[in-house]
């Protein structure tokens, strides 16, 4: 099996309104490859955002009691906090400099994904811009797929990732938050091993491993390269959705 990423180049500062799909097209030619059936595009959060306008501006954000009160605690700017809090289904944890959060999309993240790097607005401060998830990265990445499959009639993957922490280790790595097209996880229960044994627990976040691999050679910083082809890819295709990785409140120990 070969798994190969390649970082797609020549993509430009993307607006709201651009179709990523025409971009990523333009970026795989520039890059020399033929669009094959099963392959994948993994897609950075942010190009997803600014495309679809989910800048906002602080100094259009008024903040609520709530939002005062939990910026004390957090000792975060509270315009910034009432934006947390419209993108959040509950808070879970805060510390001053922190706040842990279930996103209204359904997983748990901090301060609601909302990102200050690479962001700049039309006017005023480049520091009062910050971006949004996407309401619905799924619906994003189908609608990706499907354009795409509209020009070239290649039947792939689209996955949308974001950078998050994780609670058993230090540092973020890539995760995904939108799939079309590609399993987000694969169930290998009742596979056998190497001696014939059969799996019984064993099931396999296969997005968000391509998320994180796919996330090295995408960079996080002034890399500038927010997109990947993805080829090999050892799982078969099928239509799913975020909600396969997300795990149950009920079942999620770190609550």
């Amino acid at each position: 099996m070969t798994l190969t990423f390649t970082p797609l180049p020549q993509i430009p500062l993307v607006c709201p309104g651009d179709n990523l799909a025409t971009l990523l097209l333009t970026s795989l030619q520039a890059a020399r490859i033929t669009l094959e059936d099963g392959d994948i595009i993994v897609v950075a959060q942010k190009i997803v955002s600014k495309a679809e306008n989910r800048l906002v501006n602080l100094c259009d954000v008024t903040p609520s009691k709530d939002a005062l009160d939990l910026a004390k605690r957090s000792e975060k700017d509270p315009r910034l906090v009432e934006l947390i809090l419209r993108e959040s289904r509950e808070v879970l944890r805060v510390r001053p400099g922190t706040i842990i959060v279930e996103h209204n999309l359904g997983f748990i993240c901090a301060s609601a994904g909302i990102d200050h790097s690479n962001v700049r607005g039309t006017e005023g401060n480049p520091d009062d811009w910050v971006l949004l998830l996407p309401e619905d990265p799924d619906r994003s990445a189908m609608e990706i797929r499907r354009n795409i499959k509209i020009i070239t009639g290649n039947r792939i993957g689209v996955c949308i990732i974001d950078s998050h922490g994780r609670a058993w280790r230090i540092g973020t790595i890539g995760m995904a938050i939108g799939l079309s097209g590609m399993p987000g996880i694969v169930d290998k229960r009742g596979w056998k091993d190497l001696f014939g044994y059969r799996l019984k627990i064993t099931i396999v976040a296969a997005a968000d491993e391509l998320a994180a691999a796919a996330s090295l050679v995408m960079g996080e910083a002034a890399e500038g390269t927010p997109a990947a082809h993805v080829r090999g890819f050892p799982y078969q295709l099928r239509e799913s959705s975020l909600k396969e990785l997300i795990r149950n409140k009920k079942d999620d120990l770190f609550r």
